[in-house]
C-alpha cells in the first residue's frame, strides 16, 4: 500500500486501546486491498482519535448535526502542487466504546470496522440507498474478514442508515 497514514491521538482515553496506531493502519490496509485501490506515492490520509465533544463539534460545523457520532469522514479535494490527500477520518472514543459494549463486540474489532467504514467513504462509497449500502457493507465484511473479524452485519439486511446512530 502506497498510503501514508497519519494518526493523531487527541483524547487520552484512546491510550486504553493497545497499539491503536497499528490497529488503524491494518484496517486501512485491509480496506484498500479489498477495494482494490492503488495509490500514487505519498498519498496521505489523516485519522483523528478523539472524544465525543470534538466529534460533536465537527459534526455540528460540517454536517449541521449537533450530536456526537462514532465516525466522520471528510474527503479531500485535490490541490495542485500538494501530495495527494484522500481526506480525514475522526473517531469518537466514548461513542465507539459504548457501541462496542452494547453490541457485544470487542473495542478493537469495532474500531477496525469504523476505520474501514470511514476509509471507504473517502474512496467514494456511501450508504444513502439500499444498493449503495449493500455494496459498501460487502466491502466492509470482506476487509474485516481479512483481519479475522466476525461479520458485524450477519443476519441483517443492508440499510441506508449505515453505522451512524
Amino acid at each position: 500500500m502506497s498510503l501514508s497514514v497519519e494518526i493523531n491521538i487527541e483524547a487520552g482515553a484512546w491510550d486504553e486501546l493497545d497499539d491503536a496506531t497499528a490497529l488503524i493502519e491494518a484496517a486501512l490496509a485491509a480496506a484498500s486491498t479489498t477495494a482494490r485501490r492503488r495509490f500514487a506515492r505519498n498519498t496521505e490520509v489523516s485519522v483523528l482519535l478523539t472524544d465525543d465533544a470534538a466529534v460533536r463539534s465537527l459534526n455540528h460545523t460540517w454536517r449541521a448535526q449537533d450530536k456526537a457520532t462514532n465516525v466522520l469522514s471528510f474527503p479531500a479535494r485535490p490541490m495542485a502542487g500538494q501530495p495527494p490527500h484522500l481526506g480525514d477520518i475522526a473517531l469518537a472514543y466514548e461513542t465507539t466504546q459504548r457501541e462496542a459494549k452494547s453490541e457485544g463486540k470487542s473495542l478493537r474489532d469495532h474500531v477496525s470496522h469504523l476505520a474501514i467504514h470511514g476509509f471507504l467513504h473517502l474512496l467514494g462509497y456511501d450508504h444513502e440507498t439500499a444498493s449503495e449500502a449493500e455494496t459498501m457493507e460487502a466491502l466492509e465484511r470482506a476487509a474485516l474478514a481479512r483481519l479475522g473479524i466476525t461479520d458485524p452485519y450477519e443476519g441483517s439486511e443492508p440499510t441506508s442508515k449505515g453505522l451512524l446512530p
